[in-house]
């Protein structure tokens, strides 16, 4: 036990050798192993002005979004009845708009399906894999990172949270592979959150000589907050920063996670991204994303929960394959130095992930990276005490991811200040950025009610050639894409098996569950999206609302 206790402050202080001047204008105080860290509020916060109302501008890149969903949606029917005051025979015009959606949702669940098929395959590689055992073998490069002495340092936030939620996420921290000397974790929760204190006090009794060090971070909600994750993550990020620096680490050999306190990282999570941070040249300005799997306690959830919780896996390994889209998502990993280069978290928003990407951004341009960590991160479905509220609590929590279109008006506001990312740069990421939440909002549904619209202006028309041509054709279409429903059974069953204690007729029943998915996406997804937009619109802010999860 000595040895081991010699090892741990030999390395610390090797590392500490290398350290730079940090980036925080202080002092660090001395850090306790175990404990509650001092707080601190960097200056340029504590000189912050209240924030004001929105100017003009910014108000009408706010209401563009909404007001392009609701135009895009209502479109359609301001067409129909020119068409049909001028001219009703044009109406084939809105039949042929029709089948153009049609074809256009079967290409991209064909295309989307294909790299589905394939992200799993590099998950199931990547897993097969022992990470551990290739980082011991991988040997020193100059100028990089020494891959045996990478510290793992873990924030999470924590609000209300069960204490045996909270147990699970830390716990597979302490029973990860890899040397316990080399990872530190850092709970935050709020000083009125004395349910919340005792927990952490008692993770600390029981877990924490599984750590170099195991901090509780109390936020005091500083004035001006838009209280939520994003500002929890805003306060404590500089107070871990602060103690990793009064411990001697160099920001560089630090390597910091996001992680939301019902997540529990693979056994090998921290020796992939030591292995895949050694060897990346642009590391520095690179974070990881691992595939969220909400299987912690995804057979004990409603079938409409299921099928939005294998929806958000599936678009996240397709996501993995397109870096260009990436944006994190919950759970993500950086360097300690892009870190506060980067300035942390902000504390206005709630979306805190999408928005630090953004952040990141302006800072690095086009060097910065989001690469797809192809293990699983395995997290919980919203689960409240009865059917409806459960129903409720999934649509708040989609609604609150779609809430990340207010970063519409944030990059809008910053397109023409930077212009040493080049211009090419700019206007594609801000391309995708709108056009992922339009056609989020807009699309399915428009793709529900397009095919009907012709026969509503006019009952003729589908007796018509060409009108009973273009339906027959949509029809066709739409047939071949509701097959894809049963190539994401076949997914969700290698994805995420039926549990083995269940009889055949169950697991047969929870297959048949996939019938539901075009109406669960609808309501649960497309709905919530519409109405983050449509509140934007009108000035009705979000409030972060925490999802219950059992």
């Amino acid at each position: 036990m000595t040895s081991f206790l010699r090892v741990r402050i030999d390395l610390r202080y090797r590392i500490g050798a290398v350290s730079q001047t940090p980036v925080l204008d202080s002092t660090p105080e001395a850090v306790p192993r175990i404990g509650v860290l001092p707080g601190y509020v960097p200056p340029e916060r504590m000189s912050r002005r209240a924030p004001s109302a929105p100017g003009w501008r910014q108000r009408l890149w706010e209401m563009a979004p909404g007001a392009t969903v609701w135009l895009c949606l209502l479109g359609p029917l301001a067409v129909g009845f020119l068409i049909t005051f001028a001219n009703f025979q044009y109406l084939w015009i809105l039949g042929a708009f029709a089948v153009v959606l049609d074809l256009y949702w079967l290409v991209k669940l064909v295309h989307t399906f294909r790299y589905v098929l394939r992200g799993i395959q590099l998950l199931e590689e990547a897993q097969r894999i022992h990470w551990g055992a290739r980082l011991d073998r991988l040997e020193p490069r100059s100028g990089g990172p020494d891959p045996h002495a990478l510290v793992h340092a873990v924030l999470i936030p924590t609000y209300t949270e069960k204490y045996e939620t909270l147990r699970a996420t830390v716990g597979a921290l302490a029973e990860s592979d890899y040397p316990s000397h080399l990872r530190i974790v850092a709970v935050i929760t709020r000083e009125t959150d004395l349910q919340g204190c005792r927990n952490v006090a008692r993770l600390q009794e029981e877990l924490g000589d599984r750590f170099l060090a195991f901090w509780h971070i109390k936020d005091p909600l500083l004035p001006g907050i838009v209280v939520g994750k994003s500002a929890a993550m805003a306060y404590g990020g500089p107070v871990l920063h602060r103690a990793l620096l009064g411990l001697g680490l160099d920001p560089d050999q630090v390597i910091v996670t996001d992680l939301d306190s019902d997540y529990r990282v693979h056994p090998q999570y921290f020796n992939y991204i030591s292995y895949q941070y050694s060897l990346d040249p642009e590391r520095a300005t690179t974070i990881w994303q691992p595939v969220p799997i909400f299987l912690n306690n995804l057979w004990r959830v409603p079938a409409a929960v299921r099928s939005m919780a294998t929806l958000a896996t599936q678009w996240q390994l397709y996501l993995h394959q397109h870096p260009k889209r990436l944006v994190m998502f919950s759970a993500y990993s950086m360097s300690l130095r892009l870190l506060s280069e980067v300035g942390f978290w902000d504390d206005d928003v709630i979306p805190e992930d999408s928005r630090f990407y953004w952040k990141a951004f302006f800072v690095y341009g086009e060097r910065l990276r989001v690469r797809g960590a192809f293990l699983p991160m395995y997290g919980d479905a919203p689960r409240a005490a009865d059917y409806g509220t459960t129903l409720v609590s999934q649509y708040e929590q989609i609604k609150r991811w779609a809430w990340g279109v207010t970063d519409i008006p944030y990059v809008a506001a910053r397109m023409t200040q930077h212009r040493e990312i080049p211009l090419r740069i700019r206007l594609d990421r801000f391309r995708l950025l709108i056009f992922n939440h339009l056609s989020w909002a807009t699309v399915p549904l428009l793709i529900l009610v397009s095919g009907t619209l012709p026969s509503l202006f006019n009952y003729d028309y589908a007796l018509s050639t060409t009108g009973a041509l273009l339906e027959t054709v949509g029809s066709l279409i739409l047939q071949v894409t509701l097959l894809n429903i049963l190539a994401v059974a076949v997914l969700d069953n290698r994805l995420q098996p039926r549990p083995p204690e269940w009889s055949w007729w169950r697991r047969r029943f929870a297959d048949l569950q996939t019938l539901m998915y075009p109406v669960v996406f609808v309501v649960l997804s497309v709905l919530p999206a519409l109405e983050a937009q449509t509140r934007l619109l009108f000035g009705s802010h979000l409030e972060y609302r925490v999802t219950e999860k059992h």
